[in-house]
Order: structure tokens, then C-alpha cells, then sequence
């Protein structure tokens, strides 16, 4: 069950699994959101293909926000076969111009959940979970694939 949101409109702190269908009847609910879900969706098949097991969903997609820019993918690297992916769809590891090819492609951004995202070292899958505007702790969306 997807929590409701906190008063600056983000999931409360924690990483939230749900199933494919609660995630898209919370999140797609406008035609905007709709073409938002169907670009994850599309990558999630892929990830899916090349043995991810698990994605973490951030960014405006997963906040109170009426109009999200985008979503952001943090996926589980253990057991997935690289080659595979890279060969099925190189632009997972295109993080070139603030990753406009994955953008493009899928209207979000991917990244491994173990790579490191900030100068202080933190994961992606830690970076996801706080705030960038306060700094505050938050919660994401965990979906098993």
C-alpha cells in the first residue's frame, strides 16, 4: 500500500514495495503521468530481460506533484547480466548531457543502486531518499520486477 504524502508532499520516510498495478493506479492518474509510466515500463522490461529483480522510483513522479518532470530509477545490479542489457539497450549507460539519451528514450533517468551519486559518496539508492530541496529524509518506491 502507497502511503499518503507528507506535508511538503514527498512519501514518508522509508522505501515503500508495492505491486506494478498499485503503482500505476497511485501515480498514473492524469494522460501526463500515463506517458511518464509507460516510458518506466518499457525500461522495466528490459531490466527485467537482463535479471533485475528490483527498481527504486524517485524524483517528481512519486511526490504530490500535479505535472512531474520525470521519474528517476535506481535498479538492483546483483544477478543482472550487463552484457546483455547493454547489448539490448546501450542507453542505460549513457549518462552523457545529464543523461538526455535516457530521457529520450524512456522520459527518466537510470542508475545502477549501488553506484556512487554524490561527492560525499552516498548510492543512488541512499541519494533517492532525501530531499534536495530540504535536505530532509523521504521515502521512495520499491518495485520487485
Amino acid at each position: 500500500m502507497i502511503p499518503s504524502f507528507d506535508s511538503d508532499g514527498n512519501l514518508p520516510v522509508g522505501i515503500h514495495l508495492v505491486r506494478w498495478d498499485e503503482f500505476a493506479n497511485a501515480f498514473g492518474r492524469t494522460a501526463h503521468r500515463k506517458r511518464l509510466l509507460r516510458g518506466l515500463e518499457a525500461a522495466t522490461r528490459l531490466l527485467r530481460v537482463a535479471g533485475c529483480k528490483r527498481i527504486y522510483i524517485d524524483g517528481s513522479f512519486v511526490t504530490a506533484k500535479r505535472v512531474p518532470n520525470d521519474f528517476d530509477v535506481a535498479w538492483e545490479p546483483a544477478g543482472v547480466d550487463l552484457a546483455l542489457l547493454q547489448s539490448m539497450e546501450p542507453v542505460f549507460f549513457d549518462f552523457k548531457y545529464q543523461r538526455a539519451a535516457q530521457k529520450a528514450k524512456f522520459l527518466g533517468e537510470f542508475f545502477p543502486s549501488s553506484a556512487k551519486a554524490d561527492l560525499v559518496g552516498n548510492s543512488f539508492l541512499e541519494f533517492f531518499q532525501v530531499d534536495k530541496s530540504t535536505g530532509n529524509p523521504k521515502g521512495i518506491i520499491a518495485l520487485d520486477l
